[in-house]
């Protein structure tokens, strides 16, 4: 085992603190990869919080990992030393089962391993997430990040960038369609890049008139404003598909009423409660409500490689480790636009 230096926190109402955790060494599949930069999720505040419940403690978070390569494995063949390469939000599954044989390894029928707050395959192994300095995975679900990708920009695409490419590419978006995306954070600032960058037509949708000109600098040609009760009607039946966002208690049947005819809308956000839906919201219109968790190994690649071919990064402010704490009180704030990403030169 390798001793490796992290931040964890020690329980749900701890503030996180230097920890050391142990790596396992590299077996002839896996790479070892220095972690060079990690983004902070809204995902680890709540696993960090457990307010998801099932918190395993120490928890070491991060999900959004770019870092170079260092060691590779005999039977490795898809990374050399010095490349850089990404590791999202799970690092292994069972391999076997449909849902993996397609390359929807994310939803596993014995359960991902994934990459925080959860453990190996073997169901015993704590699995520790980018807080820390090296990481070691199996090359089969390490991604290989493009040149032309800045690696700070580069890592929240590991779960906001494809969170919101894979609704894009799922619900085959074509040039021109109308896309609404509702609420402008980590999730919403990617999409409406994505969106703008595939030709479709984008209007956010936000409560916060502030970040109309953001909106419109990241590739919006239109925004609108939910606190305005005229907007509803404005806009109903005007979309092709809504991309939703919003982690705050809402209602979706009101944003229903803006889809065309077998328009879609697909739900990312994660509200607190439930949130009911009337049979008629969708039955007029034929209007569908879909959900969508992140994405397997092969669309993350292919999100990666997009991205770089479009030039498309996260909006980042990069921080030291040490400030972490601050940065999530902030997050809570909605003070950042739009992902912190820690960088982990920072924890040597």
């Amino acid at each position: 085992m390798v001793k490796t230096p992290a931040y964890a926190a020690a329980s749900k109402t701890s503030r996180l603190a230097p920890f050391i955790i142990e790596r396992r060494e590299p077996g002839p599949n896996d790479v070892l990869i220095e972690i060079l930069f990690c983004g902070i999720c809204h995902s680890d505040i709540h696993q960090v919080r457990d307010e998801w419940t099932g918190a395993l403690f120490p928890m070491v978070p991060g999900h959004e990992i770019v870092g170079r390569v260092k060691q590779v494995g005999k039977q490795v063949t898809r990374f050399k030393v010095g490349d850089t390469a990404g590791v999202g939000c799970f690092v292994d599954s069972c391999r076997e089962c449909d849902p993996c044989r397609r390359g929807l390894e994310q939803f596993c029928e014995k359960g991902a391993a994934f990459t925080y707050n959860g453990t190996e395959m073997d169901r015993t192994t704590p699995t520790y997430g980018g807080y820390s300095s090296q990481i070691v995975v199996a090359e089969r679900y390490a991604l290989k990040v493009p040149a032309g990708l800045d690696p700070a920009r580069a890592a929240p695409l590991l779960c906001a960038g494809i969170t919101t490419y894979s609704p894009l590419r799922q619900m085959n978006r074509k040039k021109g369609d109308r896309v609404g995306v509702l609420g402008l954070g980590g999730l919403g600032h990617m999409a409406v890049k994505l969106a703008a960058s595939m030709g479709a037509e984008v209007t956010m949708l936000s409560t916060s008139r502030s970040k109309e000109a953001d909106a419109r600098r990241l590739g919006a040609q239109a925004f609108e404003s939910t606190r305005d009760e005229a907007t509803f009607q404005k806009l109903a039946r005007r979309f092709d598909l809504l991309i939703d966002t919003i982690s705050a208690p809402h209602d979706y049947n009101r944003y229903l009423g803006m889809l065309r005819p077998q328009g879609a809308m697909v739900v990312v956000g994660v509200p607190p409660e439930p949130t009911p839906v009337a049979a008629m919201s969708l039955i007029r219109g034929n209007r569908r409500l879909a959900g969508s968790a992140i994405g397997g190994i092969p669309e993350t690649q292919e999100m990666l490689d997009y991205c770089a071919r479009h030039e498309i990064g996260a909006d980042v402010e990069i921080i030291p480790i040490q400030k972490v704490n601050e940065a999530y009180e902030r997050m809570i704030r909605n003070d950042v636009r739009y992902r912190f990403v820690i960088d982990l030169a920072s924890l040597n």
